[in-house]
């Protein structure tokens, strides 16, 4: 199964002190706006992004569409194709997205209860 570009979503309490130490080890911004409480930071394949004030919890974040460095893919499965596979295989995706809304995404949580988004955005 082909999920797209990865990365962690990080629920933050200090945007601006978290970006500071993300970029201590050497991660850069590359998108965002910190005024509206979130970025997202680059080292190498490596991203995340942070978040405050959006979410409760840290969670994985799959993009499908995108390759790792936010190119877009010709050939991908799309989001609602996803989402029916993962439902048929007994996994709990939520409500189905409806047919050529254009992005979208969906969320499921692992058995441990960590939140999965996978976010489609072409």
């Amino acid at each position: 199964m082909a999920l797209g570009a990865f990365s962690i979503s990080l629920a933050v309490k200090d945007i601006r002190a978290s970006k500071a130490f993300y970029e201590a080890l050497g991660f850069a911004e590359t998108g965002g706006n910190i005024d509206q409480g979130w970025v997202v930071l680059r080292l190498d394949d490596k991203v995340i992004g942070l978040f405050q004030g959006m979410f409760d919890k840290n969670m994985l974040t799959f993009n499908p569409g995108w390759g790792q460095h936010r190119e877009e893919l010709s050939d991908f499965e799309d989001v609602r194709a996803l989402q029916a596979r993962l439902k048929a295989a007994g996994l709990d995706v939520g409500e189905d997205i409806e047919p050529g809304t254009g992005p979208a995404h969906f969320m499921l949580t692992d058995p441990d209860g960590n939140p999965i988004l996978i976010d489609q955005h072409v």
